[in-house]
């Protein structure tokens, strides 16, 4: 057995599920659908803006470990000034694929070379959500992705 250091936030989630009672809920393969359609929602019904941010500022809380999650919780942390109900089960989905992804982490193997690594690209062509160019940077220690910035406040402008 390979011996190392695995950071990983199981206790975290299992208790995020139950208090937004989705722990008997059935799991999600993906953290969004890939038909979905972001939008302000404007005829949709409203739901409680506190639940709401609740939901949000623990899962962007996780996503210091769980990368796998940031673009999604990103986009959805835009409409917490009136979130709907579409938005809502869209959170509702992140915490499903949570549910069914516990045992992921970031996994440092004893001996292995920790040197930090950074990669960065740039993109002229136009994001279709805000017709912005977009660039990405990510770091590597060793060899899990140990940073990659948050686009919250530039996706919702």
């Amino acid at each position: 057995m390979d011996h190392g250091t695995f950071l990983q936030q199981r206790k975290y989630c299992k208790e995020l599920l139950k208090k937004f009672e989705i722990d008997k809920s059935k799991e999600a393969a993906t953290p969004m659908a890939t038909s979905c359609y972001l939008s302000v929602d404007e005829k949709g019904n409203s739901i409680d803006q506190t639940k709401y941010r609740g939901i949000i500022v623990s899962l962007l809380y996780l996503t210091s470990s769980r990368l796998d999650i940031m673009f999604s919780v990103c986009m959805y942390a835009c409409y917490q000034s009136s979130p709907k109900e579409s938005h809502f089960f869209a959170i509702k989905r992140i915490m499903k694929y949570l549910k069914g992804t516990l045992d992921v982490g970031l996994w440092y193997p004893k001996g292995a070379k920790t040197s930090l690594v950074g990669y960065s690209d740039l993109d002229f062509v136009r994001c279709k959500l805000d017709k912005k160019s977009t660039s990405v940077t990510c770091h590597f220690l060793g060899n899990g992705l140990v940073f990659e910035p948050s686009k919250c406040t530039e996706l919702c402008k």
